[in-house]
């Protein structure tokens, strides 16, 4: 890579991801494929086999699936430093709006911000549609593959909960292995290696290595320092590094973590909850609005901001950690013909996973009534005409505040 073009591409990348984390609603499933829109099919920095791998990796991963793709694709673009870029972007606009929300600027609901919403659900339901569609044409092209993505589609959906998502991709790999025949050769895996060629084994085994002794040091330090703060960052670390299935699965954790022990009062963090679902970008920055809803208010803004924007960085680290420690191992069995079998059950698998997701619960959280049903088609018609994801998005946001004043 030409060593001068880094810096603009850091940029690029981070501009991107700006505005992908301001106008990315409805959750990790659409973020995928927003994502799959603006960098396989607009872009072209990402086959459809390369994403549909990052994916797979990162749904198996703990953590927060689509930032840890965002990450892995500015990784691939710039290395660390596009890494980087791609998280702040995508991230920074939905923390800092939860941090303003504890600080008690931001803490109102209005009805054209419903509307706001509901339009922009809608318009996640056209994006994830497109997604799933467009990776079913590329990943899953013959009939096995094709059983294999609708039996993991009805296996979630009959069964649910984040386990089932492991236990369809277990069963894609299984059947990828056993039932599909090898294709493509060792060097056409490797010139689809763009996402890793920043990365070593030897520096992806420090990673792992930072990753569990965070796991391990954190809660002695804060056994040795009983400080609040400290426990604050240790509860978020974990919660990052041991939920499967991201978003609203990380609910749980957290409330034990931060409720229950005292570090926030239940009606502030359920408040918090509530607005990480109202915001574009991942819901992990409920972290943000839980670091600055615990600063002490005595201090002023400047402490809520400090310990908001830590707190961010605390239920984050672990998919970093994770994500850089895995990409070369995960590559390197990939270049082995049996292990490509195995991929592409994995992502036959995956698109299931999607087709699932657009039912539930993209399309059940996002069709409310009527008007939902009225302006849905019209959007659908939009992306069906290929017209640009902004103007979509526009359009949808415009129409369901509209929709809402009216009725």
């Amino acid at each position: 890579m030409d060593e001068p073009a880094v810096p603009r591409r850091v940029v690029t990348v981070f501009l991107i991801f700006l505005r992908l984390g301001l106008s990315s609603f409805g959750g990790p499933v659409a973020h995928l494929g927003y994502f799959r829109d603006a960098f396989v099919l607009r872009r072209r920095w990402l086959t459809d086999s390369q994403y549909a791998d990052l994916v797979a990796l990162c749904q198996l991963l703990p953590g927060p699936a689509s930032s840890q793709v965002g990450m892995a694709i500015g990784l691939a673009r710039a290395g660390y430093p596009g890494l980087l870029a791609a998280w702040l972007g995508f991230t920074l606009p939905s923390a800092l709006l939860l941090i303003l929300a504890a600080i008690g600027l931001a803490q109102y609901q209005s009805v054209w911000l419903m509307g706001l919403v509901a339009g922009l659900k809608l318009v996640a339901v056209v994006v994830v549609a497109q997604a799933v569609v467009g990776m079913r044409r590329a990943l899953v092209t013959g009939p096995r593959l094709i059983l294999i993505m609708l039996c993991s589609t009805a296996t979630t959906l009959i069964i649910g909960g984040v386990w089932s998502q492991l236990l369809v991709i277990l069963l894609g790999a299984l059947a990828g292995r056993l039932w599909i025949l090898p294709t493509g050769t060792a060097a056409q895996y490797e010139a689809e290696g763009a996402v890793v060629r920043w990365l070593s084994p030897r520096h992806a085994r420090c990673w792992l290595l930072a990753f569990v002794g965070g796991l391990f040091l954190l809660p002695l330090l804060s056994q040795l320092y009983p400080q609040g703060w400290l426990h604050l960052m240790d509860g978020l670390f974990r919660s990052g590094a041991l939920v499967f299935g991201g978003g609203h699965v990380v609910l749980p954790l957290l409330q034990n973590e931060v409720v229950a022990s005292g570090l926030v009062e239940e009606s502030r963090f359920l408040a918090g909850y509530g607005l990480a679902q109202a915001v574009p970008g991942p819901l992990f920055t409920l972290a943000s609005f839980l670091g600055a809803a615990f600063a002490d208010p005595t201090l002023g803004w400047p402490a809520a901001l400090g310990f908001g924007l830590l707190a961010t960085l605390a239920i984050f680290l672990p998919a970093f950690l994770l994500l850089v420690g895995v990409l070369p191992f995960w590559h390197r069995l990939g270049q082995h013909p049996h292990m490509r079998t195995t991929l592409s059950g994995i992502n036959a698998a995956v698109v299931g996973l999607l087709l699932a997701a657009l039912w539930d619960p993209v399309i059940l959280s996002a069709v409310q009534g009527p008007a939902d049903l009225a302006l849905l088609p019209i959007l659908a018609l939009m992306g069906w005409r290929r017209l640009p994801v902004g103007l979509i998005v526009a359009a949808g946001g415009a129409g369901g505040t509209l929709l809402t004043l009216l009725c």
